[in-house]
């Protein structure tokens, strides 16, 4: 496909497509391999930092904003942030950006292999343009943390609240020394019965200061690189922790159709706190009348978009009725219920589907026989408490015949592969994009995955071809063999 014709279709068609890199993308699993005794250089200073911690949802999701200055003798472009081995494992969507060029687009973000062994471990982060030495820069990193959260006590009864624990550092994850810092921590309401207190040292005063639901550790002065300080909080949150173990994403392209078909099936965990007794029935009738905050799944809420149609919904058992949906010009909504309330340490797996018109995702090129195709990378239930995805597959699947496939989204995968899936009338097989990421948020939902491909007329008219020759040897061998005189004459 011409590299100029593909471009202009894809900058035509959203903002975050001019920040995505296409098959390029370099995997999580592609590690760094540096030497065993690789000590980040102190290259950098950190000279005001403020560490961000929402627990508002039922994930953790950090951020850290940071002033950086270069006090080397040369122009440096690596930057190291480190993890301990434990986060390194749960870490998800790790992104960094320029924060006073929100629209510069991410930076290139890798993880290090140095010493499997090591608590320690890091991520190397890219500048895009070397800093001179005195130079500053303010970086903006964002990231979460799956499976981080535990109810404390593990089990409640099923009118009893939930409460959290989360453990973290008052001072932010740095490899670097730094000259002022805080920590704030947001909660999802003002009832915190237990945490850590930092005592107060060198003039400052004792942290945290508290400020209705949010508590500020700090500031802190002077911290070394990789200090650590042991927080431990315990909150409200009487809400179902939503853990998706595992998310099967189709997208199914039919040109002779212009239909394409989406299919999601979900492995769902509830890692809220688990039940003292067993289930009451009773009970639950009783709270539908006031409806109170509870730790159970009782719906699930898919924003689709204008134009869906023919939604189903079905479980191990089969169709499901307990689904509504809606669509008008403005909206399309899709909810669904379980049969039954999913408690902490349920699980429920379910599929959910519908179509949509191709031609609201997909467009032609001007010339050739090149096709843009725009579709959401993830399009799960949005939840007020949030919901985590712990491995998501999604396949593309093209029409048989699709050739020199591209890709491009901003989400961050682990894997790509470009394979051959067989289905009803197919000859060779239609064309399939399979994409892998791990360790997923649903803060990622509306990035868009942009896939771009060749579809020749004759690839096109294949599909027909082969009907149409296919009937027509039937009804040949069908005449053929009417023809044939198989009765039985006595000799003459």
């Amino acid at each position: 496909m011409r590299p100029l014709t593909i471009a202009s279709a894809v900058l035509s068609f959203a903002s975050t497509a001019l920040t995505a890199q296409s098959n390029l993308t370099k995997p999580l699993t592609s590690r760094l391999i540096l030497p065993s005794e690789f000590s980040p250089p102190q290259n950098f200073k950190n000279l005001n930092l403020v560490h961000i911690i929402n627990l508002e949802k039922s994930y953790p999701k950090e951020s850290i904003n940071v002033l950086i200055e270069n006090v080397a003798s040369e122009p440096q472009d690596e930057y190291y942030l480190p993890f301990t081995s434990r986060q390194m494992e749960t870490i998800g969507a790790l992104e960094v950006k320029d924060r006073k060029d929100p629209d510069g687009g991410f930076f290139d973000v890798e993880a290090v292999e140095y010493d499997p062994l090591s608590e320690t471990q890091f991520y190397r982060i890219r500048l895009p343009t070397p800093l001179a030495p005195k130079a500053q820069q303010t970086l903006g990193i964002t990231y979460s943390y799956l499976s981080a959260l535990s109810p404390l006590p593990a089990a409640v009864a099923q009118k009893d609240k939930q409460y959290l624990v989360y453990t973290f550092s008052a001072y932010a994850p740095s490899a670097y020394v730094t000259i002022k810092q805080k920590t704030e921590v947001k909660f999802p309401s003002a009832n915190i019965p237990e945490y850590t207190i930092v005592q107060a040292s060198k003039g400052e005063a004792e942290s945290p200061q508290k400020q209705g639901s949010k508590f500020t550790y700090g500031s802190f002065a002077e911290i070394p690189a990789g200090a650590v300080e042991p927080v431990t909080v315990r909150y409200e949150f009487t809400k179902p922790l939503i853990h998706i173990s595992r998310l099967e994403r189709d997208i199914e392209v039919s040109h002779w159709g212009g239909n394409v078909a989406f299919e999601e099936r979900y492995t769902l965990h509830n890692r809220a706190a688990n039940l003292t007794k067993q289930f009451s029935r009773v009970e639950w009738a009783q709270q539908a009348h006031y409806n109170p905050s509870t730790t159970a799944i009782k719906e699930l809420k898919f924003p689709l978009k204008v134009g869906s149609l023919t939604p189903y919904f079905t479980d191990v058992i089969g169709n499901v009725s307990t689904s509504r949906f809606r669509s008008n010009k403005r909206e399309a909504n899709l909810e669904i219920k379980p049969r039954y309330p999913i408690f902490g340490g349920w699980n429920y797996p379910f599929r959910v589907g519908w179509d949509a018109d191709l031609k609201k995702f997909l467009r032609k090129l001007k010339s050739g026989d090149g096709y843009v195709l725009n579709v959401p990378f993830l399009e799960g239930p949005k939840q007020p408490e949030g919901m985590e995805y712990e491995h998501i597959e999604l396949r593309v699947i093209l029409p048989e015949g699709a050739e020199n496939v591209q890709y491009s989204t901003t989400v961050p995968l682990v894997s790509a592969d470009i394979s051959l899936h067989r289905t009803f009338m197919d000859t060779t097989g239609r064309t399939s994009l399979t994409l892998t990421a791990i360790n997923i948020v649903d803060d990622l939902r509306d990035r868009e995955l942009i896939v771009t491909y060749d579809y020749p007329l004759l690839a096109g008219l294949r599909k027909p071809l082969v009907i149409f020759t296919s009937f027509v040897s039937l009804f040949f061998a069908a005449w053929a063999i009417g023809s044939l005189d198989v009765s039985i004459r006595g000799r003459k």
